[in-house]
């Protein structure tokens, strides 16, 4: 219903509606033209069913947010100081001060598009983010609909990191310190995640059986986080290459201390070592064989592919790697150089033991196919 009334700055027109709550509620505007718009669209979406609380148009994305991030007690210390740095860097400087039901889908498309152009792989994680606020905004029922609709946008696309050689990792870690060689090994070798590796301790390894057990993992977001891993795929026993089992025995009698939970991975006076000490090892060491880009998770990432190109199937992948997903442990299915260039020679095999024949001897030409592929795999 609209009514006119008198003020001092002359004429308003208020509206008066109920909420589907059955409580009725009030805004004024300077003119009927003005009123009745207002009116039809909130009656289109109290007919809808998707008719929100006028009270709430004013509550900022950044209030929310904050609120957001306060309430999700659910998450783990280093995906909160990921979320805030994205908050804050990224999502906040542009929408911070607008009202949640000002957030137009034009504006995040506009948003999204300057950050990929810049920064591909934060632009997906911040617009993940951001959908999942808003999405939470739709249900606590703030908003009628989510602003982030484009498509594709929260799908990481990195670019293609460099596949370290067995050379090329054998040199890393020949030119690391001697204490800390065993974390390129296992990062190589067993796959192993950073934070696995600050995880580990004695009594995780276990040299009778040739396994690694991964039961924690451990990084420093304010403090020492120790916990287990993300997810229950993480927890997993891993079995050691039996060419490096003597040395992880060689590291564990020489740089760990005798009690069971000592880390495998030492700092100072036998503490847990910090992720800036491996990493100020790491990159000198990458700078010293002319690799300086080479991420320290590059080596998880080529043990993985030398693992698919040894025949191990996807899920033998998943559960050696901790993944939950088959596609994540799809992406490290890659073809090496050298892989490519066994199977171009196992096809010349095939064909150098074939014999040219005319088409009508058909059946006759299968046959001597076959006998040659015989002959190829007896051969290797």
């Amino acid at each position: 219903m609209i009514s006119r009334r008198a003020a001092a700055s002359g004429s308003r027109y208020d509206v008066r509606l109920r909420g589907p709550d059955g409580r009725e509620r009030s805004r004024s505007f300077r003119t009927r033209k003005e009123a009745e718009r207002y009116e039809r669209e909130q009656r289109t979406a109290l007919d809808r069913g998707n008719w929100i609380d006028p009270r709430h148009a004013t509550l900022t994305l950044e209030r929310y947010a904050t609120r957001w991030l306060a309430e999700r007690t659910d998450l783990r210390p280093r995906t909160v100081e990921l979320y805030g740095s994205l908050l804050r860097c990224h999502i906040l400087p542009k929408f911070g001060p607008l009202p949640l039901g000002k957030v137009t889908p034009s504006a995040v498309r506009t948003w999204n598009a300057a950050l990929s152009d810049s920064h591909a792989v934060t632009a997906a994680k911040a617009y993940r983010l951001f959908r999942l606020i808003m999405a939470t905004a739709v249900s606590d029922e703030l908003i009628g609909r989510n602003p982030c609709t484009v498509k594709g946008a929260g799908q990481e696309r990195s670019p293609e990191r460099p596949m370290l050689t067995v050379a090329q990792v054998g040199a890393l870690t020949d030119a690391m310190p001697a204490d800390l060689r065993i974390a390129v090994t296992l990062a190589a070798w067993c796959q192993l995640r950073r934070g696995e590796l600050l995880g580990l301790e004695r009594r995780d390894a276990d040299l009778l059986h040739g396994t690694i057990r991964i039961e924690r993992t451990a990084n420093y977001v304010k403090g020492l986080q120790l916990g287990p891993p993300k997810t229950e795929a993480g927890v997993r026993t891993v079995s050691v290459p039996p060419h490096l089992l003597d040395v992880l025995a060689d590291h564990l009698s020489t740089f760990v201390a005798s009690e069971p939970n000592a880390p495998i991975l030492a700092g100072p006076q036998g503490s847990r070592l910090r992720p800036a000490t491996l990493h100020t090892a790491w990159t000198r060491a990458t700078k010293e064989l002319g690799l300086g880009g080479v991420h320290f998770h590059d080596l998880r990432h080529a043990g993985a592919t030398w693992t698919a190109v040894s025949g191990a199937t996807t899920k033998e992948l998943m559960s050696r790697l901790g993944h939950a997903s088959s596609d994540a442990a799809l992406r490290y299915q890659h073809a090496t150089a050298d892989r490519d260039s066994a199977v171009a020679h196992a096809l010349s095999d095939l064909a150098e033991g074939a014999q040219v024949a005319p088409f009508s001897g058909g059946a006759r030409d299968i046959r001597g196919m076959k006998g040659s592929v015989k002959r190829a795999a007896s051969s290797r």
